[in-house]
């Protein structure tokens, strides 16, 4: 940029944001409302173009915006969208905003009250499929960061400003890593900030500081060549069934506790002060069992409910199978069976170590006369924000600041995502930054985003950017940032 602000303005008055959010507030929904009416599913083959055209969209709105750097990164799947806008000064530090803009399928006849696909406005909420996964949360930040200029009279925004908006989330994002690892250099970054992520509710502003990993596998058991007669053979050789059912039970110990040796080596445990946070959300265990479709809870001794969901590894067993399914009786020794396991990740923990530890284990529990293969998946690291990063404490403060000065607790998150492909490739801190409440109902019919809590996201952000700079000027750990 050829004009260089005074350094010194940043941080902007909160009157001037909200003022001019509320001037642009109708062109900005009448934008996401002309970008959710493109059905960009990537799940689904026949819609390849509209995901195209849905990055094609968005690169011409970060250039409008006032991004000077926009390009569509092609992928050997759907495309990203990259934008990056340089701050006016030098040493300003550099953040990288993720998001995606495809989204699932959504059909009228899946119980939605509209077409999910034609955006409506109603009691305060915009309905659409994408409106809140992710799509509003990737907009926001184009109005945010011009209220954040307009606020602090800057021609360039106080940090180097990047996005990466990718088109393959909601499919799994297979490309996605290798896609960092090409860019690595265009995406360096100091912190990354990812808005696919929410809150715990309307009135409780929050901010995730960590997701776990995962790993998952599928097991095959061999025993006969082919399935023979009980009553001729049974109990007399190995059953690949009753096997399968020893190595599910064998997975927990009477206290739920995963019984892998080795499993829970290197887990980062959480401290009492991390236990008194969550201590302090408004958690209602049977309103949570209510949307769990669960009779009850169950799991490591110890830990509360929410400690197991976002801070505890885990082993599940997701399918078992093996033998006759039929009506009736058939009084055989089956040939094969079939295991599905998957193993929830926490910080401090390596999937291929878990991978390691897993085999092993898998292979002391078969007998002998019965063969086995064992097939791993593409695994994801887990992440997690030490709570005295600087970057957090500006988040948390910038979000504090646009909900009038309300406390904002930490949550985290018990399922995975692609931010820690950007943690491990590029070196640098993960923080959460989204506004979506568990109402606005992803990945289900009639999904909304709350209109006045949207205008929050675009408020935080354009207060977050001038308050960085400060938050991590001549912070230095000799530690890693993430375990």
């Amino acid at each position: 940029m050829s004009e260089t602000p005074d350094s010194a303005v940043h941080t902007a008055d909160t009157r001037a944001v909200r003022t001019y959010i509320e001037r642009h507030r109708s062109a900005f929904l009448g934008e996401l409302a002309e970008w959710l009416r493109i059905p960009s599913v990537s799940a689904q083959p026949e819609r390849a173009a509209d995901v195209r055209r849905s990055a094609e969209w968005l690169a011409a709105a970060l250039g409008r915006t006032g991004f000077p750097v926009v390009e569509i990164w092609e992928t050997d799947g759907a495309p990203a969208v990259f934008a990056e806008w340089p701050s006016g000064e030098p040493d300003a530090p550099t953040v990288l905003v993720y998001g995606h803009h495809d989204v699932q399928p959504a059909a009228r006849e899946d119980g939605w009250h509209t077409e999910p696909f034609e955006p409506v406005v109603a009691d305060g909420r915009l309905y659409g499929r994408g409106a809140a996964d992710d799509k509003g949360q990737v907009l926001f930040h184009t109005l945010g960061v011009r209220a954040h200029l307009a606020a602090t009279g800057r021609t360039a925004p106080a940090v180097h400003l990047k996005m990466i908006v990718e088109g393959e989330e909601e499919s799994g994002s297979p490309h996605f890593r290798a896609l960092v690892e090409e860019h690595a250099a265009r995406l360096a970054a100091d912190v990354v900030i990812v808005s696919d992520t929410g809150m715990w509710s309307e009135t409780t502003p929050t901010v995730c500081t960590g997701m776990r990993g995962v790993a998952d596998c599928e097991i095959d058991l061999y025993g006969p060549d082919q399935d023979i007669h009980s009553g001729s053979f049974g109990g007399a050789v190995p059953n690949p069934v009753t096997v399968a059912g020893r190595i599910v039970a064998a997975l927990h110990d009477s206290d739920e506790r995963v019984a892998i040796p080795g499993f829970y080596d290197g887990v980062t445990e959480l401290t009492d002060a991390e236990r008194a946070l969550m201590a302090e959300l408004p958690f209602d265990e049977n309103a949570w069992l209510t949307t769990a479709r669960s009779h009850g809870t169950l799991g490591e001794a110890g830990f509360s409910t929410l400690e197991r969901v976002w801070a505890r590894p885990t082993a599940e067993v997701n399918g078992i199978g093996g033998g006759y399914q039929g009506p009736g009786g058939k009084t055989i020794v089956p040939a094969t069976a079939h295991v599905k396991l998957s193993f929830r990740l926490v910080a401090g923990q390596d999937p291929a170590r878990i991978e390691t530890v897993v085999r092993t284990w898998l292979a002391e529990q078969v007998p002998a006369g019965i063969r086995h293969e064992i097939v791993f998946g593409a695994p994801t690291r887990p992440c997690l924000t030490p709570l005295d990063h600087p970057a957090l404490t500006a988040v948390s403060g910038a979000m504090s600041r646009a909900f009038d000065g309300a406390k904002v607790r930490y949550t985290r998150e018990g399922g995975s995502g692609p931010a820690a492909d950007l943690q491990d490739v590029l070196d640098a801190p993960v923080l959460f930054l989204g506004i979506s409440v568990p109402s606005d109902g992803w990945h289900a019919p009639n999904e909304k985003i709350e209109l006045d809590l949207l205008m929050k996201g675009v408020e935080t952000t354009a207060h977050l950017w001038g308050d960085l700079p400060a938050a991590l000027r001549d912070t230095t750990r000799a530690e890693p940032l993430l375990t």
